[in-house]
């Protein structure tokens, strides 16, 4: 175990499941997402219907996730009422549930078990998607990548539930 899972591993006891709110998947690259009810992520590869589950088998970015909650001050500070989550190309909204503090850490929504890798930074494409300045709004607010663990299928409404080990 790394010092940073050591250190975030002490507060997940504390912290409460959040919840998954929207679901997307990208058919091919530069496609508009399609908004799916539920989802199976296949081990090793990501999300069944993503070009990314085609991809490089074992990669640490084989989903997306990003939080309702950052998505809402993205909307501030871009002065938008409101921002379609297939816009910026994540695969799992949530709600309730620092993401952050999940990146090397295992945890579960529906039957699969994820474990977040890194930081989703964001890409050009969200000027042009989002306009001016998303970019640069998005850095610490794009979410996480992770790998998928554990096979499973999950839906909307399904429960973010932080693995304590």
């Amino acid at each position: 175990m790394t010092t940073q899972q050591k250190l975030f591993s002490r507060y997940l006891p504390s912290m409460q499941p959040g919840k998954l709110i929207w679901i997307g998947a990208r058919p091919e690259r530069r496609e508009p997402m399609i908004e799916l009810q539920e989802g199976e992520a296949l081990e090793t590869l990501g999300l069944k219907g993503d070009r990314r589950c085609n991809g490089t088998p074992e990669s640490a970015r084989q989903i997306t996730l990003i939080s309702n909650e950052h998505i809402s001050l993205l909307c501030k500070i871009l002065n938008k009422d409101e921002i379609q989550p297939g816009l910026l190309r994540r695969n799992l909204v949530t709600s309730g549930i620092n993401l952050l503090a999940l990146r090397h850490q295992k945890f579960q929504i529906g039957d699969a078990i994820f474990e977040g890798t890194a930081h989703c930074h964001p890409c050009s494409r969200m000027e042009k998607a989002l306009g001016t300045g998303a970019t640069a709004a998005m850095i610490g607010h794009g979410g996480i990548c992770a790998k998928i663990i554990k096979s499973g299928k999950f839906k909307l409404g399904d429960l973010v539930i932080p693995i304590i080990e």
